[in-house]
């Protein structure tokens, strides 16, 4: 029983970071909507964004995607990269597969 809850967890856990990365995203690229105020928005959004992808991904992962997201929402014209949803790429598609590959070679 208690896999079965923690696999659900781990579905719902995915699900949950995928649309709101998503959705994250979408609010950093909308300071280019408004000219000169958006690079102005974007000194307090940077920080925002930073804590709020090394708080969705725990350990070393948040920690350089929050400071890759942070120099990409701070610099200018740079906003267009999809941080949060390139995370969820590395998180659960790139590194899974590394994961798995690595079992394999174990056994």
């Amino acid at each position: 029983m208690i896999l079965q809850s923690d696999a659900l967890t781990n579905l719902s856990n995915k699900q949950r970071n995928l649309f709101l990365g998503i959705f994250l995203d979408v609010v950093g690229m909308l300071t280019y909507l408004v000219p000169f105020f958006g690079e102005f928005a974007d000194t307090i959004w940077a920080p925002l964004a930073a804590f709020m992808l090394s708080y969705m991904y725990k350990g070393s992962i948040g920690k350089v995607g929050g400071i890759i997201e942070f120099l990409e929402e701070i610099l200018p014209f740079s906003d267009f990269i999809p941080t949060f949803t390139l995370t969820w790429i590395y998180t659960y598609v790139i590194k899974k597969q590394d994961d798995t590959q690595t079992l394999k070679e174990l056994h």
